[in-house]
């Protein structure tokens, strides 16, 4: 028999979806996973309370009374439904579809892999309300040290354990804790570009977040419309795939990679 989720669960649930998935995330937890139950149905009543208490109101069409509608983040395709061009990235491409699954399997192993390694700031001090006095604090620093030592360890590699590897660019966001871990793991990292503080990807809310956070007030409504622009921006900028355009015009124009495909395929159909 299964247990039925307590609110604190549920509102844990919807506090993590809400960070990952933004509001849509939320709407499907509440409706369809849970049901239109009293569990539901208390988060949604807990998060209009909330909203009242901080003098809030909303005079446009709303998500139930919580935020305007217009912020109500939807999927381009109908969920489950993956998007294949999440980044913008493929539908570019007008011969991919003349490609054949061996080729695209093919591409997919000796082509380029893109990968991106998401850094958080060290601890730092919260007192002062200045972002400028937002210094990292001693286990901060420590932590960013640590973390320069594995990214380090990471190019080098370590024999009979993992290949070494490279680091292209290491960029930062324009926020003094931010900055501060980076000048730290950079030391371990001398060989890599290092880009100009880029102050796209600060802090920010990107989407409405479901328990409502009180302390935001009504701020809550505002902050979303100054950030979502930008942080959408940053995400278009920084957060794509590899360029399978280059690596079908490799395989292309070059016969010996042709020839390697060839080669490959003939020999997995053997194993």
């Amino acid at each position: 028999m299964t247990k039925a989720p307590t609110q604190k669960s549920l509102q844990a649930a919807v506090t993590v979806l809400g960070l990952l998935g933004g509001p849509a995330a939320i709407a499907f937890l509440v409706n369809k996973a849970f049901g239109p139950d009293e569990n539901s149905d208390k988060v949604i009543e807990v998060a209009k309370e909330e909203y009242k208490k901080s003098g809030a109101a909303i005079t446009e069409p709303s998500y139930r009374g919580l935020f305007p509608k217009r912020q109500l983040w939807t999927p381009k395709l109908e969920y489950p439904l993956w998007d294949n061009d999440w980044d913008g990235k493929r539908k570019t491409i007008a011969n991919i579809r003349q490609i054949n699954t061996e080729k695209l399997k093919f591409i997919n192993k000796h082509g380029v892999t893109r990968h991106i390694i998401l850094v958080r700031h060290g601890q730092y001090d919260q007192t002062p309300e200045d972002d400028s006095e937002h210094i990292l604090t001693e286990l901060g620093r420590k932590q960013a040290e640590l973390t320069g030592q594995r990214l380090a360890q990471m190019c080098n590699g370590s024999e009979g354990v993992f290949a070494s590897s490279k680091i292209r660019v290491l960029r930062v966001s324009d926020m003094t804790r931010a900055k501060e871990t980076a000048d730290i793991i950079a030391k371990y990292l001398p060989e890599v570009k290092r880009d100009d503080p880029d102050p796209l990807l600060n802090e920010g809310f990107p989407a409405q977040v479901l328990p409502l956070r009180h302390e935001m007030g009504v701020n809550m409504v505002q902050e979303v419309d100054d950030c979502h622009g930008r942080i959408e921006e940053a995400f278009q900028k920084y957060m794509y795939r590899a360029n399978l355009a280059e690596d079908i015009a490799r395989l292309v124009r070059n016969d010996n990679l042709h020839d390697a495909e060839e080669e490959s395929i003939k020999k997995n159909k053997l194993k």
